[in-house]
């Protein structure tokens, strides 16, 4: 019997059992349908003119970071809760619809990032790196998980693991700070910073370690990029092989500091900011933060700074882009579909999650923007892309958390309060739209 007589003989046995066996019996050479219908509304959210999306899952348990297989398959961190252990999930759409019928748990081990590089899928544990061996065309991971980098920093502030690998087997992974400012009493008022600041040793940066090696530890990293605070937005540019992060900046200014700085200001300060990084940058934290009305970095008050004095932070690097204070930048990638319109081509989609801490202020951020590539670089222009999270209410019923941009040029958008993934499309007429 010939390949394509197997195949339909394949098919017409397994049809009925399809959903509950796909992860099993899928075709090595399944590639990704065509774009599916919209949802009337675009499941709730709102984007630009020609653009619509259609709900791909609901009701996840806080899903962070995605990453989607050339055959659309897709792969979710979930992480932990104190009613859930989060884990590692595989969706697939097996009817064409953009709707995930098919679901596999690979793991409980709950995490923020995830990441495909070749026949390798990483997650990003708060403790660890591991990887799972994928089968082109299989759903759920053939072997693994091999841990590649163990013993890392889990307790304490921002301990989320976001991950990038390159071809070229570099694994990147976001240490971010134990503390707010690196004082010597963490977030209490009038609290002098350690100077110098120890957490840098192992934190607040960036380090690389070899994507293809396991057994790895702190040990065998090298840290690529320091005064970080937390950069759980990264990811590698594949236009200019660069890598990119979108940094959380500090809080409470007037809290510890209310002779310097007004309730107001607090709001909108420090801004958060999109970097290049190069190997040996250094971003200031926690000695200096980035303020976008000034347009320069100033000195920490922690540090002898009166909220307009420079002195040392000239030595640290400036961003491409400042954003709004406390938007709480979670996710970033890099368009290099053709699917959307020429102007997006090239450019960066970074996910907010939302503020927390700009009262008297309105909360503010809960939204997907878009970053125009100009002249080579990005910035200082943006705009907001994808809106509508917070619901009727403004609660913040959806906090953005994961941008992906899949191989049909399609742009997920993952929410790790309503557990909702969005798939966007580009439809300028209204095709499929139901």
């Amino acid at each position: 019997m010939d390949r394509p007589t197997r195949r339909l003989v394949f098919v017409a046995a397994s049809l009925t059992l399809w959903t509950a066996c796909a992860a099993d019996s899928a075709d090595p050479h399944r590639v990704a349908p065509a774009l599916p219908a919209c949802a009337p509304d675009s499941g709730g959210i709102t984007l630009p003119e020609g653009f619509c999306a259609v709900v791909v899952a609901a009701d996840l348990e806080r899903p962070r970071h995605t990453a989607v297989a050339d055959n659309g398959d897709l792969y979710v961190a979930l992480n932990s809760s104190r009613t859930g252990s989060g884990g590692l999930m595989a969706l697939r759409d097996t009817t064409g619809d953009g709707r995930a019928d098919v679901r596999v748990r690979i793991d409980d081990h709950g995490g923020t990032g995830v990441e495909i590089q070749g026949e390798w899928l990483y997650s990003g544990r708060n403790d660890a790196v591991v990887r799972y061996r994928l089968e082109p065309g299989r759903l759920e991971p053939v072997s693994g998980p091999e841990t590649v980098v163990g013993g890392l920093r889990a307790e304490g502030g921002h301990a989320a693991k976001p991950v990038e690998v390159t071809p070229e087997g570099d694994l990147f992974i976001n240490m971010g700070s134990p503390s707010n400012a690196c004082q010597r009493e963490d977030r209490q008022s009038g609290s002098p910073g350690k100077d110098p600041c120890d957490e840098r040793e192992q934190n607040a940066g960036i380090w690389r370690f070899d994507a293809r090696r396991t057994g790895q530890t702190m040990a065998d990293g090298q840290r690529f990029a320091a005064g970080l605070r937390n950069t759980v937005a990264l990811a590698r540019n594949p236009l200019d092989g660069e890598l990119y992060g979108a940094i959380h900046g500090r809080d409470q200014l007037h809290q510890n500091w209310p002779d310097l700085y007004t309730v107001e200001e607090s709001a909108e300060l420090p801004a958060e900011e999109l970097v290049r990084m190069d190997e040996g940058d250094d971003f200031g934290w926690p000695y200096c933060y980035y303020d976008q009305r000034q347009g320069s970095r100033v000195l920490a008050p922690e540090y002898g700074g009166d909220g307009r004095e420079v002195g040392r932070c000239t030595e640290f690097e400036d961003p491409l882009v400042a954003f709004p204070g406390h938007w709480a930048p979670n996710g970033l990638a890099f368009y290099e579909g053709d699917q959307f319109p020429e102007r997006y081509q090239g450019g960066a989609f970074i996910a907010f999650h939302g503020s927390w801490n700009r009262a008297p202020l309105p909360q503010e951020g809960y939204n997907v923007v878009f970053v125009p590539r100009e002249g080579g670089t990005f910035g200082p222009d943006w705009e907001v892309f994808a809106e509508g999270f917070r619901g009727a209410e403004g609660e913040g019923d959806h906090r953005p958390t994961g941008v992906t941009a899949g191989p049909d040029g399609s742009l997920y958008i993952s929410d790790d309060a309503g557990g909702t993934i969005w798939r966007v499309m580009y439809r300028p007429e209204g095709a499929g739209r139901r």
